[in-house]
């Protein structure tokens, strides 16, 4: 079996898997336990190093947590990811405690800023009792190693976080909706790579709305799509260890080639605005 390609993490010096577990699928559940525990070790025995989870995930933290605490060898070898959803540093500095026991590890790989959508939401996690310097004061003491912001709702609030604060990486949406509409792919993605900042794709099916297996467009292609836009990694939920096999399959397959791509922003162009459900916009 071939390797996943990897990537490195912008300026961190880590590398990462093109592909990455998502923190969606089986894992945003409660009780499916035994489902979960069979998607997380089927990606580490597809390679997969990369692994993302959220606190407002559901059960997310605590099947990675079953994992790891069971499988301390494994731990090692992955990049484990989470999110804090909360804009005031008490409150961050809570979730972060939690987060770390629910997930059975003393340290996190990459801790972010979790869903970042309005210039509200920057003037708070940047006030004086904001959320930014529990972050910072995380990365500073080792108990992360690298930290993040998340957001898919506007571009420029976005590309604020990325100029303005100091993060490793940020997670925005990367698909081909994404290619047509403008914003996150043509300002906020080249910020990010400018900058050193590593880019994280998300919403990469469009949470299986972009799928259109008779047209052509499979799982595979989008995948594939997010790594010809330069991601450092394209993630992906799944819900099967099956999916986590396709995931890495296209990880193994390399971006698709740039008429390709281009052809596909062509076919979702006049849904554009629909399909990005995820933007705000209606």
């Amino acid at each position: 079996m071939a390797a996943v390609g990897r990537r490195r993490f912008g300026k961190t010096g880590r590398e990462v898997t093109v592909v990455g577990l998502g923190g969606e699928g089986v894992l945003r559940t409660f009780g499916r336990h035994e489902e979960a525990k069979a998607v997380i070790l089927e990606a580490v025995e597809q390679g997969i190093t990369y692994f993302d989870s959220a606190k407002v995930y559901a059960g997310s933290e605590d099947y990675h947590g079953e994992v790891w605490r069971n499988r301390p060898d494994l731990r090692e070898g992955v990049f484990l990811a989470s999110k804090s959803a909360s804009r005031l540093h008490a409150d961050a500095e809570m979730d972060l405690q939690e987060t770390l026991q629910r997930m059975g590890v003393e340290t996190l790989d990459l801790w972010q800023i979790h869903d970042v959508r309005t210039f509200f939401d920057l003037r708070d996690i940047e006030g004086p009792d904001g959320a930014l310097s529990a972050f910072v004061e995380a990365k500073e003491t080792g108990v992360v190693r690298h930290i993040g912001v998340t957001g898919h709702h506007d571009p420029d609030v976005l590309s604020h976080a990325v100029e303005n604060w100091p993060v490793d990486a940020v997670m925005m949406p990367v698909n081909p909706v994404e290619g047509a509409l403008g914003g996150f792919l043509d300002a906020t993605l080249p910020l990010a790579r400018e900058q050193g900042v590593a880019v994280i794709g998300m919403k990469v099916l469009g949470a299986t709305n972009y799928i259109v297996a008779e047209a052509g467009v499979t799982p595979e292609v989008l995948v594939r799509y997010a790594l010809a836009r330069g991601v450092s990694v394209a993630i992906v939920g799944c819900s099967t260890p099956a999916e986590v096999q396709a995931l890495a399959a296209a990880g193994r397959s390399g971006p698709l080639p740039d008429d390709e791509a281009e052809t596909l922003v062509e076919a979702f162009r006049p849904y554009a605005r629909e399909l990005a459900y995820y933007r705000g916009f209606f």
